[in-house]
């Protein structure tokens, strides 16, 4: 049966959704470094010829994801732009990024290879791109922490420090998901926020 152009089309965006969740599955357990297109096409169940159909090497695979992550990180930044109450972004934003980690769709491997690539700049440029991205959501997360100060919501201490635990804590959630899914189920969403929150708040 001949397929259609749309069918077509619908086939090479499933099969490159397959090959970039096999990519960041593997990528994860093994490091950019140590991933081959062999190890991908047999995590994705395809052919290494398959892959290569798509993507020209791992470093275009690997492009391909810190777009997807890129663009996350802008939308991000932009969500906490929003005017609106620092308690209600801040709970809002932590809700959003902490039930995708928890959903078992590979968000946590995905962060998880975001950061790997971001503290070894590996590939090489990995890290100067990122940041051109995470800056801004670093700086958009500080402005509200400042605001929710000011407002007498989040606890004193100094906004550039408690936004860096405040992801630091992000990272460790993401990092226990992959390695120890069974022992975090549950989103923890009062537990993150506690790091800013005043301690004498109602």
């Amino acid at each position: 049966m001949v397929r259609s152009p749309e069918q077509n089309a619908a086939l090479r965006v499933a099969t490159r959704e397959r090959i970039e969740t096999a990519a960041v599955r593997v990528f994860a357990r093994r490091g950019f470094a140590a991933s081959s297109i062999k190890d991908i096409a047999d995590e994705a169940g395809l052919s290494a010829g398959s892959i290569y159909r798509h993507y020209a090497s791992k470093e275009a695979l690997f492009d391909a994801l810190l777009e997807q992550a890129s663009s996350g990180l802008v939308a991000a930044s932009a969500m906490l732009a929003a005017d609106a109450d620092p308690v209600v972004l801040v709970r809002e934003f932590t809700r959003v990024f902490v039930t995708d980690l928890m959903n078992g769709n590979g968000e946590a491997e995905f962060f998880l290879v975001i950061n790997q690539g971001f503290i070894s700049d590996t590939p090489a440029g990995t890290a100067e791109r990122l940041a051109r991205t995470q800056r801004p959501l670093w700086d958009a997360f500080e402005a509200v922490v400042r605001r929710g100060q000011a407002a007498g919501q989040f606890d004193d201490g100094d906004p550039a420090q408690l936004t860096a635990y405040y992801f630091a804590m992000l990272s460790g959630v993401a990092g226990m998901r992959t390695v120890l899914p069974t022992a975090m189920t549950e989103a923890g969403i009062d537990l993150v926020l506690r790091l800013l929150m005043r301690k004498d708040a109602s």
